[in-house]
């Protein structure tokens, strides 16, 4: 298809226009740019490049190709399933996709043995993959069965109505409630691992969280957050920003023991036990709410935390300053 860029649209790079005009994603816009699937007046482009009024735009989708991932029996945790759906939750340890070092025992392995028709457009190795959830990270995912639900659940979440709420136990407490981290996260400059905080405008995206305090305990607090962005990490990066990160998070200094001072020796030692014992991050997606992407119909759903953090929760609750 071919579309002319209009005096509104002119000076939007190349990646923005096209992913708006497909109602698709940045990396989708990208990725066909790089692989010579779409172009600028008739001619290979960079999508960095900044449109003019009365340019055209081609781009074309290739057909979804042949995956070769093999779908294997991995019992999953259906919360919901149509013809256009399929809502799980994900268990703590087991990571989305394939990729380097887990080619196998994913949620799509797993996916493609229960349900055959998951849309393409995430492309081989992320069939029907709308969002992503890191691999320590527990809670609910929706996986898209076609195209078209594809698309509209990937508009919901770009354009902040779908709603993906977490749960996560953080150390200390927040110095307000309801908080805003607003800080641009890219790739750690020093630890390609990691993400970071980012202000510099090349490398880095804006990101923003809000969080909301739940309950209160001695050196720790549970708290809420809502995505307004989803970048990777973002939780997990924004709450070690803010000096408060995620309980058993090792990437982002979660991982320490708790203070001498803070505890008697007797409930620290238990406490400390039950910490070693998340073997990850304290961090839960426990509610997603869209619209269904054929019916238009409000979906809400949601799903408990997992042992690990019931246990901390419940350990944490014998503090002696109890619950706020």
């Amino acid at each position: 298809m071919e579309w002319m860029v209009s005096e509104n649209q002119a000076g939007m790079r190349l990646d923005v226009f096209l992913a708006s005009i497909l109602h698709g994603s940045r990396a989708e816009a990208q990725r066909l740019i790089d692989s010579g699937c779409a172009h600028l007046n008739g001619k290979l482009s960079k999508s960095s490049v900044k449109l003019r009024a009365g340019d055209l735009v081609d781009a074309t989708r290739p057909d979804p190709e042949a995956t070769t991932i093999l779908p294997e029996d991995i019992p999953l945790q259906v919360i919901y399933e149509d013809s256009d759906l399929l809502v799980i939750n994900k268990p703590k340890g087991m990571v989305v996709h394939p990729a380097a070092g887990h080619y196998h025992g994913t949620v799509v392995n797993a996916a493609l043995a229960h349900a055959m028709d998951l849309s393409g457009i995430g492309g081989v190795a992320r069939p029907g993959v709308v969002h992503r959830l890191d691999k320590d990270t527990s809670g609910i995912m929706v996986l898209a069965k076609n195209d078209i639900a594809h698309l509209s659940l990937q508009t919901q979440i770009r354009n902040r109505s779908a709603v993906r709420r977490y749960q996560a136990i953080i150390w200390g407490r927040l110095p307000s409630t309801p908080l805003i981290v607003d800080a641009p996260i890219g790739r750690n400059p020093s630890d390609r691992k990691k993400m970071a905080i980012v202000f510099s405008t090349h490398g880095s995206r804006v990101a923003q969280t809000e969080l909301s305090e739940l309950e209160v305990y001695k050196g720790f607090s549970l708290v809420e957050a809502k995505l307004r962005t989803g970048r990777t990490h973002q939780i997990r990066v924004h709450c070690a920003y803010i000096s408060h990160p995620v309980a058993g998070d090792h990437l982002y200094g979660g991982d320490r023991k708790p203070p001498k001072n803070l505890y008697s020796t007797e409930y620290a030692k238990r406490l400390e036990e039950v910490l070693s014992n998340l073997n990850g991050q304290a961090l839960h997606a426990y509610r997603l709410s869209f619209l269904h992407p054929s019916t238009g119909e409000p979906m809400d759903f949601t799903c408990p935390l997992p042992d690990s953090m019931v246990k901390l929760i419940a350990i944490l609750r014998e503090s002696d300053e109890g619950v706020v």
